[in-house]
């Protein structure tokens, strides 16, 4: 267990958060349902307020240099506030997790066992440059009886800092205890601060990309829930329809290239005789396309690829695109170079389905669907901190009920053994 001297940027925080913890694991639901729906009323009632601090971060931002894709995760409008707030009322809505039994019986001795579900305690969120995760992530942690240690990025600081000024006065006034909420300083040395705060954390959650996850991985002595990036493929077997395959691979590209379930590497089966038009689609929608030399045979606009790209979470209008002799090559690419986030396979024959869904080890398998569906919204789940792509205790979207443990309960008259 770590020493709270050995943590003296977040050790008060630490503190704050634990001590709540203990109340929120008891709250009742409606007192949890009361202060997200008077977090939500805060945050539309303060809106020009939190506008301000994140105009002070935009233009910062800008002034180094920051990409417009970065710039634009970053910036809140006066819609954007609203649809966090929007976000809080839909968990109102939502079940309570916080007590569910999982599985109960009762033994042959006559006791009777529960499995319950109980908060985690204290969750820890990394996250980048995206002030709606300060939103939701407090949102969830709340709702589900968890406190919640907040450590986003420098360049969101003063709107994080604003977000949670009025969520945590709008939850205290709701009743909810002080320290339910911390934000932790943006330096990278409070990250290595809570990684390691073992005793005081009870599990982190990485937000981000590739690099930010590496480093809660490689470091973390606390628990850590991984949410992985998203390496994903659309295979198109010879059976496919073109039509739906066309529309399948526009969309899991470029319906929002930005996000970890954009598909990335298009594989196609070498006896599909509309190559060339699904490539000639992807061009013109504006995809860079980056294929083997049967994929650059098929359409001009395609470019060679490398390793590097079969790799690649390019998070841009770019896409990888390999022709393959069968679907056991397509498995065997993806178990490669895939991330486990999602894959997806575009076929009309129920054998080529059959045999993707079972030989494929993903959090998500989408059968003639978007790899856009991966997402707890769209899985009717509510909100989500994001897609887990370990096999550990919670796989795909993490929502509610991801964001708790158990209790087994035992019951008896008098038993001794």
């Amino acid at each position: 267990m770590s020493d709270v001297a050995s943590l003296p940027l977040i050790g008060a925080a630490a503190l704050r958060a634990r001590a709540a913890s203990r109340v929120l694991r008891t709250l009742p639901t409606d007192v949890k349902d009361a202060a997200l729906a008077a977090m939500a009323d805060a945050l539309v009632e303060r809106t020009d307020e939190i506008l301000a601090a994140n105009t002070a971060d935009v233009d910062a931002a800008a002034a180094e240099g920051t990409p417009e894709s970065v710039l634009d995760r970053l910036r809140l409008d006066p819609a954007r506030v609203a649809g966090v707030a929007a976000a809080l009322r839909e968990l109102v809505a939502l079940p309570d997790p916080v007590g569910d039994v999982v599985r109960g019986s009762r033994l042959p001795n006559g006791l009777q066992l529960r499995q319950v579900r109980v908060p985690f305690g204290v969750v820890g969120i990394v996250y980048e440059a995206r002030p709606n995760v300060t939103v939701d992530a407090a949102g969830l942690c709340l709702k589900s009886g968890n406190a919640a240690l907040l450590r986003g990025s420098a360049s969101a600081f003063r709107t994080n800092t604003a977000l949670v000024a009025v969520l945590t006065e709008a939850a205290e006034k709701a009743g909810l205890p002080a320290g339910s909420i911390e934000l932790l300083p943006a330096d990278r040395a409070s990250v290595g601060e809570l990684l390691g705060a073992r005793g005081f954390v009870d599990v982190v959650i990485p937000r981000g990309g590739a690099s930010l996850i590496e480093r809660v991985v490689t470091e973390a002595k606390v628990p850590v829930i991984e949410t992985g990036v998203g390496n994903v493929h659309v295979y198109v077997d010879a059976s496919a329809d073109a039509a739906m395959a066309e529309a399948i691979v526009l969309n899991s590209k470029t319906h929002r290239v930005s996000v970890c379930n954009s598909a990335e590497t298009l594989l196609v089966h070498r006896d599909v005789p509309f190559l060339p038009r699904l490539l000639g689609a992807l061009a013109d929608a504006g995809v860079t396309l980056h294929g083997d030399d049967a994929a650059r045979a098929a359409h001009p606009a395609v470019v060679a690829a490398t390793d590097e790209d079969w790799a690649t979470e390019y998070l841009s209008m770019d896409m990888a695109v390999r022709v393959v002799d069968d679907l056991p090559a397509a498995l065997e690419h993806i178990a490669r170079w895939g991330s486990g986030h999602t894959e997806a396979i575009v076929a009309d024959s129920a054998r080529a389905i059959a045999d993707f869904t079972a030989g494929v080890d993903s959090a998500a398998v989408m059968v003639n669907a978007s790899t856009r569906f991966t997402d707890g919204g769209e899985f009717g789940f509510g909100a989500e901190i994001g897609i887990s792509t370990q096999k550990l205790h919670a796989r795909g979207p993490l929502g509610l009920p991801e964001l708790t443990s158990t209790t087994y309960v035992v019951t008896g008259a008098g038993h001794t053994r």
